[in-house]
């Protein structure tokens, strides 16, 4: 009867270690599955993620060291004590998975593949150290008195160390997630290399790429079969799902949006799509944590011109400095310019005019033909984007009149500029985490009528630069304003010290310390009428 306890035990205990891994894994999942980058989120939430698990283990062993004292003298108690070390332990690791599942997260964990591997892995090193359950009721009567604590010390410690195994099980899957990666990444780019009939696109930034990628799309969708990377597919793995999942026959182009978060991304996806033709959106100070400085940024987008072939055609932001640099050193053969300024471009935007209702601008080409555009997105830099996007239609052989057709049908790309109206104008800019783009959100904002309100947690992953820019961005927001909830800590204290330095009132400025009490906060302030921007939403890796 004991033994099938025990093994009853070992698998309650197994599973509840799982599932308490869950939250675990969820971070790792949000770092890109970065080993560095979820060991450096480990340490820094070490008091508030690591020590609860630390506790579980510390309480069950402690209970079990008061059994060994209390035996001789009350059974009774150290009954209580033996079997309550185990209810206890099991009971609070299912309490985090349960807290887990509870919370709302900004981007829930997703089941993949990769997340069900690591869990049987967990799973697999949960039934080996629970099962140290064994040599305590076998062989503890031969161990000496200084080695009696090591069985129960070896039940324990997977649950005190959870978030050290996990990544532990995340260095045993490495090599195999590794494998399947490759294979998968070589059957994409086979699949795409067998397609000289589709033209291929690489579109990379900053910032700026999504935009750009949804209006290229729509206007190619004028005349070509057009597959592109939805959302932010825009990792490896993500481009490679989606040429091998969605790529078709009837298909004439394949728009790919290229991410980077350290040197040699871009490469590896140039490498995967092998495109002839390249948008640079912008260039500027975004994931400085990775990057190190402007100047990796910089290099690591100028990946985009060596991966294009000697035969490629580049089209750069003329407006941005950087991209202009990256330019000025492009030895292709085909490069041309595009934005606002009036400067020697491929295409440029003549006449803007801006408002809460969208834009309207003359779209002019190299050769001086032009034609007026309307269009629905918010904001100069969508302007910007929609101009890249022209640039290589029209070198493409799409009319003025196609190309302008296909821009007043761009829709706004969820969750960046997403203008979404009511009795309360809510401007969506949820997915912007960057100096430039939040400075446009501000502009934007502050041409609509009405109360203005701001509600952000401010910028990440801008390394050594993130609290000046964030103040920075406190000072801007002063100016285009009216009410600011700002949320958090760590980032929000930088931009409340900017707010105030240009002398925003103190009682228009609410702190909170999540995005659900600034949504129940913002009801006190809302009127009709009014306009509500909601600038950047961290996931639950930034939550402090």
């Amino acid at each position: 009867m004991n033994e099938i306890l025990s093994y009853a035990y070992i698998i309650v205990a197994t599973v509840a270690l799982t599932l308490a891994s869950l939250p675990l894994i969820h971070m790792l999942q949000l770092e890109s599955y970065q080993g560095k980058m979820y060991l450096k989120w480990v340490f820094k939430h070490f008091v508030s993620d690591v020590i609860p698990y630390i506790m579980i283990g510390v309480v069950a062993l402690a209970l079990r060291v008061s059994y060994w004292f209390t035996a001789a003298v009350n059974r009774q108690l150290a009954t209580i004590c033996y079997i309550g070390a185990d209810i206890i332990y099991v009971f609070m690791l299912l309490l985090f998975f349960f807290s887990f599942k509870r919370k709302k997260a900004v981007k829930p964990l997703a089941y993949t593949g990769r997340v069900k591997r690591l869990m049987t892995v967990i799973l697999l090193l949960g039934a080996a150290f629970t099962a140290a359950l064994f040599i305590e009721i076998r062989y503890n009567a031969y161990l000496p008195w200084y080695l009696y604590m090591l069985p129960n010390i070896l039940r324990y410690i997977m649950g005190m160390l959870l978030p050290f195994f996990v990544f532990l099980a995340y260095a045993i899957t490495y090599p195999i997630e590794e494998g399947i990666k490759k294979w998968y990444f070589n059957d994409a780019k086979k699949k795409l290399a067998a397609r000289d009939d589709v033209l291929k696109i690489a579109i990379t930034g900053s910032f700026g790429k999504t935009g750009t990628k949804y209006a290229l799309a729509t206007i190619f969708n004028e005349k070509y079969k057009v597959l592109f990377t939805p959302g932010s597919f825009n990792t490896p793995m993500g481009v490679t799902r989606v040429v091998r999942g969605k790529l078709k026959a009837e298909h004439e182009v394949f728009i790919a949006e290229m991410g980077a978060r350290y040197k040699g991304d871009i490469t590896e996806l140039c490498k995967l799509v092998q495109p002839r033709f390249g948008i640079l959106t912008s260039i500027g100070k975004q994931h400085l944590d990775t990057f190190g400085s402007l100047e990796g940024v910089i290099s690591t987008k100028g990946e985009l011109m060596r991966g294009l072939g000697a035969d490629g055609c580049c089209f750069f932001n003329g407006d941005n400095e950087h991209c202009r640099k990256l330019f000025d050193e492009c030895e292709l053969s085909e490069k041309y310019l595009f934005g606002m300024a009036e400067d020697n471009y491929y295409m440029r935007a003549e006449n803007v005019k801006t408002s809460s209702e969208g834009s309207e601008f003359d779209l002019v080409a190299a050769d001086g033909s032009r034609i007026g555009v309307t269009t629905v997105l918010l904001g100069k830099h969508n302007i910007v984007n929609l101009t890249g996007a022209a640039a290589l239609a029209y070198r493409l052989g799409l009319s003025l009149d196609e190309i302008a057709e296909g821009i007043k049908k761009a829709e706004p790309v969820e969750h960046r500029l997403q203008l979404i109206k009511g009795a309360v104008t809510v401007i969506d800019d949820a997915y912007n985490s960057n100096p430039v783009g939040s400075k446009e959100a501000l502009d934007a904002l502050k041409a609509f009528d009405g109360r203005k309100i701001i509600i952000t947690p401010g910028m990440v992953e801008l390394g050594d630069e993130e609290e000046a820019l964030n103040r920075e961005f406190g000072e801007h927001i002063a100016s285009c304003a009216d009410i600011a909830i700002i949320i958090g800590k760590t980032h929000a204290d930088p931009i409340c010290e900017g707010l105030l330095s240009k002398g925003f009132a103190t009682d228009c400025l609410i702190r909170v310390n999540s995005l659900a009490e600034a949504t129940e906060k913002l009801s006190l302030y809302t009127e009709p009428g009014c306009v509500v921007l909601f600038e950047n939403d961290l996931p639950d890796n930034y939550s402090e």
